[in-house]
Parts: C-alpha cells; structure tokens; sequence
C-alpha cells in the first residue's frame, strides 16, 4: 500500500486504460529515471481516499474534490513553478512527467498523484469511460480544439481511425461541426467501425494511397487539418494530404521518430506543421463534462481484470483494439 507524501493524493484505482506508451515504457523508452521494480499505467479514474498533508487538502478543496468522491487522474504532471506553468501550458512543464512513465502508474489498486492531478468525476461518467478518456480522447481535444482549431465545416483526415487518439478525434470532429470526415485504417473489418463514429470516407491505408484518394475525395483539393499520430509511415502521406494553407497536428511518432518532409510542398502551400503533447486539467475537465451530456463517447474495445494485462498490451500492439483497451481492478 502506497502512502502519500506532501502535496500528494491517495487513489483507489478503478480502471485505468491502455495506451502506446505502456508499450514504450516496458521497452525502457522512459530513460534511465523510471522508477524499478516499475507500474505503468497513465489513464486512470477512481476514488480518492487519502490525502498527504494539509497544502494537498486545500489543493483538492480548489480542485473540487474530498474524500471517498471520485476522480480522474490528469496524467500530465507539472511543477506549477517554471516558466511553461506560470503561463498555464502544464504539459510542456520543464519538469515535468506522466502518470506511469517515471513515476510509479495506475496498474494497481491503490496509486499516489500529485493532488495537483485530481479531477473530479461528473455525476453520471463511470470510471471505465473515464479512464478510456483521460489520455486518449483529452489529447485528441487539445489537438483539434486548441492547436489546430478545428472550426464548423472544415474537411480533416484522422489517420489510424482505430486507435485510442483517432476515434476520439472522429467524434470530436463530428461535435464541431466538420463538413467532411475522412479516416484511415489498416483493416477493412474496421471501415463500419469508424463509420459509426462518423467518418464520412474510410481509407485503406495498406492498400491505398492516401495523399492520393483523399486529392480524390476532395476534387483534387487536399483537406484542412490532418490528425497525425503514426509517425514516419505515414507523415509525408500526411503532408501530401493536406489543402493550402492546411494545418497538420501531431501527437505521436509509433511507426519511427523521423518523417520526411517536402520542404517546397511546406513554403509553396504555406501549411502549418503543429506538435500537441496531452492535455491540461481543464482540457480533461472539458472532455469529461462532454462525455457527461453525451456529446462525446470514447469507443471501448474492451474491458478486461488485471491479469489480463499482457494479452490486452498484445492486442494493442498488433492493432487488433478499434479504440480503447480498458483494465479494470
């Protein structure tokens, strides 16, 4: 049993979902600082049931939260002190971390957080659509709503439909109001899924050329934002993609780190690369509330116990999960 320290929180975990950096950090991806013998896990909800001295208590109270209430954990932690924080970008934090990268994460049942992390739970959100929330759908947010900034009747193309970030990005496209919704996918038993969650075109990404039928799609005019999380595989697909003076946001690099990039394509279009890393607290909160008044609704694969935990991390890495992959405790 874990105990908390000053400033921290003591959660009973519920349920707390899977995502790629689970992979990376069992690879050794969180450098040498990651505490061992190590817990991963970093998209959490559950109930809080402790707290380590009286600055974490006054930091729940402004949060909103008490004891034995429920709660999602915010999995970007930050100092509140250095400059990124003063100016409210907790996620670029200089000293930053995530919940089950160095620090010990939510796989378990109990976990400590800073209380700087606690969220609390609207009535009516359980904490298994929480925990398929907080880091996936949340980083889909920020990148639609705050760094792209997505608005009503503009065309995107979310790449990897089926993954955690790519099916939120699908509904959330859809909430605000895009004209068109085109996603990829790998597999053509998930074309109906990312139809349902409303994708407008479906593309298969290994059998078709992206760049091409999305040029296709759109009468040779290319799309105005990009959801980019896959990597190398797919970026120069990505760019290819997009309309002049498009956006394209990314998250993530799965498939490799180094994209290729037509410089003259970037200059003569003027696009706008665009990196979004998480999600702030009050981005969490947002999505949260959505979900509760069923704007919003991530898409759970399944749920499974703990000790399931390895087959479930099996099937995520060999892209058999269309959405969220949930453990719950």
């Amino acid at each position: 049993m874990p105990e908390p320290g000053p400033g921290e929180a003591l959660v009973r975990v519920e349920a707390c979902g899977l995502n790629r950096l689970d992979s990376y950090v069992r690879r050794g991806r969180a450098g040498p600082d990651a505490l061992m013998p190590h817990i991963g896990g970093s998209e959490a909800a559950g109930v809080l049931v402790a707290l380590g001295d009286a600055a974490a208590t006054r930091e729940a109270a402004a949060q909103g939260v008490r004891i034995d209430e429920r709660v999602a954990i915010a999995p970007y932690f930050f100092c509140g002190q250095c400059e990124m924080c003063e100016v409210g970008n907790e996620t670029l934090c200089l000293k930053g971390d995530i919940l089950g990268l160095r620090s010990q994460g939510a796989f378990a049942e109990y976990v400590v957080v800073p209380a700087t992390s606690l969220v609390p739970l609207p009535a009516g959100v359980a904490s298994v659509t929480a925990a398929a929330a907080g880091l996936a759908m949340a980083t889909a947010w920020r990148m639609l709503s705050v760094r792209a900034k997505l608005v009503r009747d503009e065309t995107i193309l979310v790449q990897s439909a089926g993954s955690g970030v790519g099916s939120a990005a699908m509904q959330i496209a859809r909430y605000v109001g895009a004209k068109l919704i085109i996603a990829t996918v790998g597999d053509e038993s998930k074309i109906a899924a990312a139809r349902e969650l409303g994708a407008d075109e479906v593309i298969n990404y290994r059998t078709q050329e992206v760049a091409r039928e999305v040029r296709r799609i759109t009468n040779k005019r290319g799309v105005d934002v990009v959801v980019e999380h896959v990597g190398a595989d797919t970026f120069a697909g990505s760019v290819g993609a997009l309309a002049r003076s498009g956006r394209l946001v990314s998250c993530g690099a799965t498939s490799g780190d180094q994209g290729q990039l037509n410089l003259w394509v970037l200059f003569a279009k003027e696009l706008n690369l665009l990196g979004s890393y998480g999600a702030t607290r009050d981005e969490l909160a947002t999505v949260l509330r959505l979900i509760a008044q069923q704007h919003l609704s991530p898409r759970i694969d399944r749920v499974v116990p703990l000790n399931e935990l390895p087959s479930a991390e099996a099937a995520l890495e060999a892209r058999q999960i269309f959405g969220k992959a949930i453990v719950t405790l």
